[in-house]
């Protein structure tokens, strides 16, 4: 088992300068369960909801593969127990390191526990988890949803005077959550509202969740528009539910990104290109591109060296001029 054999000799490791049913399923070229040098990561994805997400697990698998590291990969569909049976599974498998991206914030302190007990060491990537034990991860991996939300809404006290679309002197804001109890979605709620709150004329009008999900997002848009005839913003907490809003807002005869102004966080593809076309009208960067930090976090972790408890990653903001430059480069 490496970690015994790291436990006497760390220098065996070389530790890299890299920067659909939640069954345990081997990304390509791995999950043979690794050699006495190399290492075996087991990674509970939250499943494959958005373009975002997509993205993220290409760059796991594709990393992993660079670094040298087996992948156990798994595809939890956005459900907590997948993912708990997952991660256990990947304990009795006695991998090196557990990585995940928790599909919600609470009920993870059993599970943890027993990768705890069994040695293991984990990462969490993305999400982050609401635990008191502190001791039951080695280091959380991911951006600040708060200061992405902030961001979002900063933005939009700054535009207050051309985001009241309707002139009525307020500007009424519809808001499409992502899947309820998950961080981003908690963070990203509260980092927009502390924002807003600089200008009372700003308010929420609604607030629903959309699963982060395009189809999700189209929906509750579409009960939005019935319900309330004088939206001016809509804050979306992913691209993909903002593309889903495009699509109710233009089936309803009304013009996105200008009767109807969008805030949409992410930076995908998909959403740059709306936003460059003038369908979105800000667009908050979340770096979905994490495999390279995760393989050398996980060296680290496995070679027993201290890693930060908190690395977040860098990202930016986009306007349509900024992602009209950024989108011929875009990797994702």
């Amino acid at each position: 088992m490496l970690k015994k054999l790291m436990a006497v000799a760390t220098g065996l490791v070389a530790v890299g300068g890299l920067s659909a049913c939640g069954a345990d399923e081997p990304a390509a070229g791995g999950g043979t369960g690794g050699t006495a040098d190399t290492i075996t990561m087991g990674f509970a994805q939250v499943g494959a909801e958005s373009g975002w997400r997509t993205a993220n697990t290409k760059s796991i698998q594709e990393t992993a593969k660079t670094a040298g590291i087996d992948l156990k990969f798994s595809d939890a569909q956005q459900k907590q127990e997948n993912q708990i049976k997952a991660i256990r599974s990947y304990i009795q498998q006695k991998v090196d390191v557990i990585a995940f991206s928790p599909v919600v914030q609470t009920g993870w302190d059993t599970v943890l526990m027993e990768a705890k007990r069994a040695n293991i060491p984990v990462i969490l990537t993305d999400r982050s988890v609401d635990s008191q034990d502190k001791t039951l991860y080695k280091t959380f991996l991911g951006s600040d949803f708060v200061e992405e939300g902030k961001k979002a809404g900063d933005w939009l006290v700054k535009q207050a005077a051309t985001a009241d679309v309707n002139g009525d002197g307020a500007v009424k804001v519809v808001e499409l959550q992502g899947t309820t109890g998950a961080a981003p979605a908690i963070d990203r709620k509260k980092g927009f509202e502390d924002a807003i709150a600089a200008n009372p004329k700003i308010t929420i009008g609604a607030s629903q969740t959309g699963d982060f999900t395009r189809d999700g997002g189209k929906k509750v848009m579409e009960s939005f528009l019935n319900a309330h005839k004088d939206v001016d913003v809509v804050f979306a907490h992913n691209d993909d539910m903002g593309l889903g809003a495009i699509e109710a807002i233009e089936a309803a005869g009304r013009k996105p990104g200008k009767d109807i102004k969008i805030i949409t966080i992410d930076a995908v593809k998909d959403g740059m290109t709306a936003l460059a076309a003038g369908k979105i009208d800000y667009i908050v960067e979340c770096n979905p591109l994490l495999g390279p930090q995760l393989m050398d976090l996980a060296k680290k972790v496995v070679g027993g060296e201290e890693v930060p408890a908190r690395v977040v990653t860098e990202e930016t903001a986009f306007d349509q001029a900024a992602a009209k430059e950024a989108l011929p480069k875009r990797q994702y």
